[in-house]
């Protein structure tokens, strides 16, 4: 199974990765302040997907490597090849926070 972790606890890890040129992650829940604007000032990408859905979300990996700190287990870096990956775009390059966006929108009848 590949079931997403709470990403908070991946932010301190986050701005040296970007630096790197990480491009997207894929996790549950928000993100701190600090790790929004690095991303967007990076072009990065914050996939949200469901917890609890680690048997779904398995069936779309197609193939994966790990890329580095394998001694880390399941919260090394790894590249996926995904197919149908039950996920949203929860932040954009461009800091559009569905997060943040998602409950105005709601409350203002357009969702």
């Amino acid at each position: 199974s590949a079931g997403p972790t709470s990403t908070y606890r991946m932010d301190i890890f986050t701005p040296p990765l970007l630096k790197l040129g990480l491009k997207g992650m894929i996790g549950k829940g928000r993100l701190g302040p600090n790790t929004l604007a690095l991303m967007q000032k990076h072009g990065a990408v914050y996939f949200g997907a469901v917890g609890g859905s680690a048997v779904l979300i398995s069936k779309s990996i197609k193939s994966f490597e790990v890329l580095a700190y394998a001694d880390l287990g399941p919260e090394a870096i790894h590249r996926f090849v995904i197919e149908d990956f039950p996920a949203v775009v929860a932040v954009d390059a461009f800091g559009g926070n569905l997060y943040d966006e998602g409950p105005k929108l709601y409350k203002q009848g357009e969702m």
